[in-house]
Protein backbone atom coordinates (compact mmCIF):
# COMPACT_ATOMS: atom_id res chain seq x y z
CA UNK A 1 0.00 0.00 0.00
CA UNK A 2 1.75 3.35 -0.94
CA UNK A 3 2.40 5.60 2.06
CA UNK A 4 -0.62 8.12 2.72
CA UNK A 5 -3.23 5.93 1.49
CA UNK A 6 -6.44 5.51 3.98
CA UNK A 7 -7.13 1.79 4.59
CA UNK A 8 -10.53 1.52 4.87
CA UNK A 9 -12.49 -2.11 5.50
CA UNK A 10 -12.45 -3.59 8.91
CA UNK A 11 -11.13 -2.08 12.29
CA UNK A 12 -7.48 -1.94 13.53
CA UNK A 13 -6.51 -2.86 16.66
CA UNK A 14 -8.26 -1.36 19.63
CA UNK A 15 -11.17 -0.35 17.40
CA UNK A 16 -11.78 -3.96 16.84
CA UNK A 17 -11.45 -4.90 20.79
CA UNK A 18 -13.89 -1.98 21.16
CA UNK A 19 -16.13 -3.18 18.84
CA UNK A 20 -15.61 -6.73 20.01
CA UNK A 21 -16.51 -5.84 24.01
CA UNK A 22 -19.37 -4.03 22.88
CA UNK A 23 -21.46 -6.43 20.99
CA UNK A 24 -20.48 -8.66 23.53
CA UNK A 25 -22.16 -6.45 26.41
CA UNK A 26 -24.80 -6.21 24.07
CA UNK A 27 -25.22 -10.19 23.93
CA UNK A 28 -25.19 -10.72 27.72
CA UNK A 29 -27.16 -7.68 28.76
CA UNK A 30 -30.65 -9.52 29.58
CA UNK A 31 -34.44 -7.96 29.22
CA UNK A 32 -36.37 -7.86 32.55
CA UNK A 33 -37.65 -11.39 33.22
CA UNK A 34 -41.45 -10.98 34.14
CA UNK A 35 -42.83 -14.37 35.68
CA UNK A 36 -46.81 -14.27 35.16
CA UNK A 37 -48.69 -17.21 35.56
CA UNK A 38 -50.82 -18.38 32.79
CA UNK A 39 -53.53 -21.03 32.91
CA UNK A 40 -54.42 -23.15 31.02
CA UNK A 41 -58.07 -24.62 30.90
CA UNK A 42 -58.45 -27.74 28.55
CA UNK A 43 -61.61 -27.17 28.04
CA UNK A 44 -61.10 -25.37 25.10
CA UNK A 45 -58.56 -27.76 23.71
CA UNK A 46 -58.87 -30.81 21.49
CA UNK A 47 -59.45 -34.24 23.10
CA UNK A 48 -56.50 -35.41 21.15
CA UNK A 49 -54.20 -32.82 22.78
CA UNK A 50 -54.63 -33.99 26.62
CA UNK A 51 -55.42 -37.81 26.21
CA UNK A 52 -54.78 -40.72 23.97
CA UNK A 53 -56.19 -41.18 20.87
CA UNK A 54 -56.99 -43.92 18.51
CA UNK A 55 -56.70 -43.42 14.87
CA UNK A 56 -59.84 -44.32 13.52
CA UNK A 57 -59.95 -43.42 9.82
CA UNK A 58 -56.37 -43.30 8.28
CA UNK A 59 -55.04 -39.55 6.89
CA UNK A 60 -57.45 -38.77 3.59
CA UNK A 61 -58.28 -35.79 1.46
CA UNK A 62 -60.98 -33.63 2.50
CA UNK A 63 -63.98 -33.89 0.70
CA UNK A 64 -65.34 -30.66 -0.78
CA UNK A 65 -68.03 -30.11 1.94
CA UNK A 66 -65.97 -31.02 4.63
CA UNK A 67 -63.33 -28.40 3.06
CA UNK A 68 -66.39 -25.95 3.54
CA UNK A 69 -67.87 -27.25 7.01
CA UNK A 70 -64.63 -28.45 9.21
CA UNK A 71 -61.95 -25.99 10.04
CA UNK A 72 -59.20 -28.91 10.76
CA UNK A 73 -59.21 -29.38 6.63
CA UNK A 74 -57.77 -26.12 6.32
CA UNK A 75 -54.16 -26.22 7.33
CA UNK A 76 -53.33 -29.44 5.47
CA UNK A 77 -56.52 -30.27 3.42
CA UNK A 78 -56.07 -33.72 4.81
CA UNK A 79 -58.25 -34.82 7.71
CA UNK A 80 -58.18 -38.13 9.87
CA UNK A 81 -60.98 -39.55 12.12
CA UNK A 82 -60.04 -40.30 15.74
CA UNK A 83 -62.00 -41.26 18.80
CA UNK A 84 -60.45 -40.22 22.17
CA UNK A 85 -59.68 -42.74 24.92
CA UNK A 86 -61.21 -41.54 28.16
CA UNK A 87 -63.71 -39.38 26.68
CA UNK A 88 -64.99 -41.39 23.66
CA UNK A 89 -64.95 -38.11 21.50
CA UNK A 90 -64.78 -38.40 17.81
CA UNK A 91 -62.88 -35.46 16.27
CA UNK A 92 -61.28 -34.77 12.85
CA UNK A 93 -57.48 -34.05 13.11
CA UNK A 94 -55.39 -32.05 10.55
CA UNK A 95 -52.69 -34.16 9.25
CA UNK A 96 -49.99 -34.81 6.59
CA UNK A 97 -50.11 -37.13 3.86
CA UNK A 98 -47.10 -39.19 2.56
CA UNK A 99 -47.98 -38.91 -1.35
CA UNK A 100 -48.23 -34.93 -0.23
CA UNK A 101 -44.82 -35.05 1.54
CA UNK A 102 -43.18 -37.06 -0.73
CA UNK A 103 -44.56 -33.79 -3.40
CA UNK A 104 -42.75 -31.15 -0.92
CA UNK A 105 -39.56 -33.28 -0.44
CA UNK A 106 -38.48 -33.57 -4.41
CA UNK A 107 -39.85 -29.98 -4.29
CA UNK A 108 -37.31 -29.31 -2.18
CA UNK A 109 -34.82 -31.55 -3.84
CA UNK A 110 -35.22 -29.57 -7.36
CA UNK A 111 -34.88 -26.03 -5.95
CA UNK A 112 -31.44 -27.50 -4.14
CA UNK A 113 -30.06 -29.11 -7.22
CA UNK A 114 -31.31 -25.70 -9.39
CA UNK A 115 -29.27 -23.87 -6.75
CA UNK A 116 -26.10 -25.47 -6.73
CA UNK A 117 -26.08 -25.54 -10.69
CA UNK A 118 -26.36 -21.89 -10.83
CA UNK A 119 -23.76 -21.40 -8.49
CA UNK A 120 -21.23 -24.16 -10.12
CA UNK A 121 -21.86 -22.18 -13.45
CA UNK A 122 -20.95 -18.72 -11.44
CA UNK A 123 -17.88 -20.77 -10.08
CA UNK A 124 -16.98 -21.58 -13.21
CA UNK A 125 -17.57 -18.48 -14.71
CA UNK A 126 -15.85 -17.28 -12.18
CA UNK A 127 -12.41 -19.14 -12.37
CA UNK A 128 -12.46 -18.29 -15.86
CA UNK A 129 -12.30 -15.03 -15.16
CA UNK A 130 -9.75 -15.15 -12.75
CA UNK A 131 -7.58 -17.50 -15.17
CA UNK A 132 -7.78 -14.59 -17.97
CA UNK A 133 -6.46 -12.01 -15.55
CA UNK A 134 -4.02 -14.13 -13.97
CA UNK A 135 -2.15 -15.08 -17.86
CA UNK A 136 -2.66 -11.36 -18.81
CA UNK A 137 -0.51 -10.34 -16.01
CA UNK A 138 1.84 -13.28 -16.98
CA UNK A 139 1.73 -11.58 -20.22
CA UNK A 140 2.58 -8.46 -19.37
CA UNK A 141 5.59 -9.49 -16.78
CA UNK A 142 6.96 -11.33 -19.88
CA UNK A 143 6.63 -8.44 -22.08
CA UNK A 144 8.19 -6.04 -20.32
CA UNK A 145 11.54 -8.22 -19.90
Amino acid sequence: MPAGAERRGLPQGRHLWLLCAFAFKLCQAEAPVQEEKLSVSTTNLPCWMVEEFVVAEECAPCSSFQAKTTPECGATGNVEKITCSLSKKSEFKSCRSALMEQRLFWKFEGAVLGVAVIFACLVIIRQRQLDRKALEKVRKQIESI
